[in-house]
C-alpha cells in the first residue's frame, strides 16, 4: 500500500510538471499570434473555418427547399458542413463520380428519373459495390426482398445488386413507383430510404404530405438533407474549396462482354483464358459471388473483361 501511494506521488508530480509546461508554450503560442500583424492574423483565422454558401434557389429534382424556414435552413446547414469537412471523403466522392455516373446517368435519363438521383446513390453507398450490416448490398444498397420483387437474381452464387446497371434499373423502377405514390421526388426519395409503407405511416400520422413538415428519425431526417448537400458540393467543386484537375478523377476501364450460357468451374482458370487476373475478373463483375459460377439453369450471363489491364 505504501509503494502504491509513492508511486500515485510521483504520477501526480509528473502530471503537474505536463500541465505547468503545457501553459507555458500555450502562452508563448498565444503571444506568437497576437504579436502577428492584423492582416497576418486574420487570414490565419480564416484559413481554419469559414462557413459555407448555401445557394438561395436550393432544390431537389426541381422541387424548391423552403430555406425560408428557419429549422430547414439549419439541417441544410450541418449537411453542408459535415460533407465539406470530411475533406478526403468529398474527394473520394468526387474522384469516384466520373467512373459510374457516365454508366448510371443514360439509365436514370431513359426511366425519366431527374438527374439529382445520382447523389441518392452517392449518399448511400460512396459508390462503392458494398454490403451493409442490415443487409442492404451495391451501389444502390438493395434489400434482398426488394432485389427479388424487381426480378434481380440475389443468392450465393449471383447477387445482381452489385450489377450496377441492373441495380441502377432496379432504383429507377422503385423510385418511379413511389413518386407515383407520394407525387414528389422528395418523397419518393426518404421513401427510398425509409420504406414505402415507413413513409406513408408518417405522413398519414402527422397529417401532412410535405417531406419538410416531416419529424422522422435521425436516418431519414437527414437523408434528403445530405443527398442535397451532396449534389450541390459535388456540382461545384472550387466554391467549397476541391480542386480537381481532369486527371484527378477515376475512371472506368473499357470492356467488352463475354457471354455465358455454360457453369464455370473456376473463375480463375476462367480470367486465364481471359488474360487477366482472377482480381481483375471479380472487380469488374462484383455481381460473382464465389469462385465459381454455378448456371445450373444455363442462363446467359454477361460477363465483362477490360480491353486493357487495369
Amino acid at each position: 500500500m505504501d509503494l502504491f501511494k509513492k508511486a500515485l506521488q510521483i504520477v501526480g508530480a509528473i502530471a503537474i510538471i505536463f500541465t505547468l509546461v503545457f501553459a507555458v508554450k500555450s502562452t508563448k503560442n498565444s503571444n506568437s499570434l497576437n504579436s502577428l500583424p492584423l492582416t497576418e492574423n486574420t487570414n490565419h483565422l480564416k484559413a481554419l473555418v469559414s462557413s459555407l454558401p448555401i445557394p438561395s434557389d436550393l432544390s431537389f429534382a426541381g422541387e424548391p427547399v423552403p430555406l425560408n424556414e428557419q429549422e430547414v435552413l439549419e439541417r441544410v446547414d450541418r449537411e453542408f458542413l459535415v460533407n465539406t469537412y470530411w475533406q478526403s471523403n468529398a474527394m473520394l466522392l468526387m474522384k469516384r463520380s466520373q467512373k459510374y455516373f457516365p454508366i448510371m446517368r443514360p439509365i436514370l435519363e431513359a426511366y425519366g428519373v431527374p438527374e439529382d438521383f445520382l447523389y441518392l446513390a452517392v449518399a448511400e453507398s460512396g459508390l462503392e459495390p458494398l454490403r451493409s450490416p442490415a443487409g442492404a448490398a451495391g451501389f444502390w444498397q438493395l434489400m434482398k426482398g426488394t432485389a427479388k420483387d424487381y426480378k434481380l437474381e440475389v443468392n450465393k452464387n449471383v447477387d445482381e445488386r452489385y450489377h450496377v446497371e441492373k441495380a441502377t434499373a432496379v432504383a429507377c423502377e422503385y423510385l418511379l413507383k413511389a413518386k407515383e405514390k407520394f407525387g414528389s421526388w422528395t418523397l419518393a426519395a426518404a421513401a427510398y430510404n425509409a420504406g414505402n409503407r415507413g413513409i406513408s405511416r408518417q405522413l398519414e400520422r402527422q397529417q401532412t404530405n410535405n417531406y419538410y413538415d416531416l419529424l422522422l428519425g435521425q436516418e431519414t431526417g437527414r437523408y434528403v438533407f445530405r443527398i442535397l448537400a451532396l449534389k450541390t458540393i459535388m456540382s461545384d467543386p472550387i466554391t467549397y474549396g476541391f480542386k480537381l484537375n481532369e486527371l484527378d478523377y477515376y475512371t472506368l476501364t473499357p470492356t467488352k462482354e463475354v457471354t455465358i450460357k455454360e457453369p464455370i468451374k473456376n473463375l480463375s482458370d476462367f480470367a486465364l483464358s481471359q488474360n487477366i487476373s482472377y482480381k481483375i475478373l471479380k472487380r469488374h463483375n462484383p455481381w460473382l459471388r464465389q469462385e465459381y459460377l454455378n448456371n445450373r439453369s444455363r442462363k446467359k450471363y454477361q460477363i465483362k473483361i477490360p480491353l486493357v489491364m487495369d
